[in-house]
């Protein structure tokens, strides 16, 4: 009988919402993950069980949270992280590692992020949805990309209403319309040289207002959503293509390509290169890639 499951995500050119990898395992006694920088967000859902979580914040501080059944933990990319099952009762959890152009936006609606790491439901019935959507992904790799994705968005939905740590979205039509006619502009413009003006003009919107609605609205400014976007398709070609880096970089608005690798590893804390390395779609081993 197997206590583990482990399944990669197929590469599919999903920018808004991405999924890498996924599974459970019942860990044994003090078995340890870590210490540990992700390139991407990975959560877990404790099914039973206790551990703990040693995680760095942003304030550059390690802290530790002891986490039991119903519980969950985010880790956040770019920060040192490392996870311990107990002694005496070892977790069972089941994780997802996602990532896209707006896995921060919906993690921030269930106030979760590098300060607060810790997914704590309203209540343990109020969790359900959430374990249950991981372990459909984790059961199912032979689903449909769609199929896997649809139940990616099942699982943030559930996450947001059940979170103790909430946080209420406010928003109209009008300004959805508007940043949504935005960012399509931006998807399909995103390889050329292009200005928050530009944007706004497609929009009909003053350029400061704009800017404000946009930020409110998607948590960073258009420029720096521009910057993910491009840089989000590049590390999709780096994973599906044998594309040069310099070629990447050009088709995605970097006819530089030192400042592409600058602003890749502003990002993803690593140099291109050694992005590619680390990401490149490996046959098993849980939690190893």
């Amino acid at each position: 009988m197997k206590d583990f499951s482990f399944s990669v995500f197929p590469n599919e050119n999903f920018l808004d919402l991405r999924l890498f990898q996924y599974g459970w395992e019942q860990c044994a006694p003090l078995h340890s993950f870590g210490p540990f920088v992700r390139n991407h967000y990975l959560f877990h859902y404790i099914i039973s069980g206790r551990g703990y979580l040693d995680a760095n914040g942003p304030d550059g501080f390690t802290r530790r949270y002891s986490l039991e059944a119903g519980q969950g933990f985010l880790i956040c990319p770019g920060l040192v992280n490392t996870y311990c099952a107990d002694q005496r009762d070892p977790w069972k959890y089941t994780w997802l590692e996602f990532g896209g152009l707006r896995a921060e936006e919906f993690l921030d609606a269930a106030g979760l992020g590098p300060a607060q790491p810790v997914y704590r439901p309203k209540s343990i019935t109020q969790a359900v949805p959430v374990r249950d959507a991981m372990l459909y992904i984790a059961d199912h790799s032979s689903a449909s990309t769609l199929c896997l994705i649809g139940h990616l968005c099942l699982f943030l939905d559930a996450l947001i209403q059940s979170s103790s740590t909430r946080r209420e979205i406010r928003s109209s039509r009008l300004q959805d319309f508007y940043i949504q006619e935005a960012v399509t502009f931006m998807e399909h413009n995103y390889q050329r040289e292009l200005t928050v003006e530009e944007i706004a003009d497609v929009c009909k919107l003053n350029r400061s207002y704009f800017s404000k609605l946009f930020r409110d609205t998607m948590g960073c400014p258009p420029q720096e959503f521009l910057i993910r976007l491009r840089l989000a398709r590049a590390a999709e070609l780096m994973r599906t293509t044998k594309s040069s880096i310099g070629v990447i970089a050009a088709a995605c608005g970097y006819p530089n390509q030192l400042h592409f690798s600058r602003a890749f590893k502003k990002r993803y804390g690593v140099s291109p290169r050694e992005w590619r390395g680390q990401n490149k779609t490996r046959p098993g081993g849980a939690e190893s890639v």
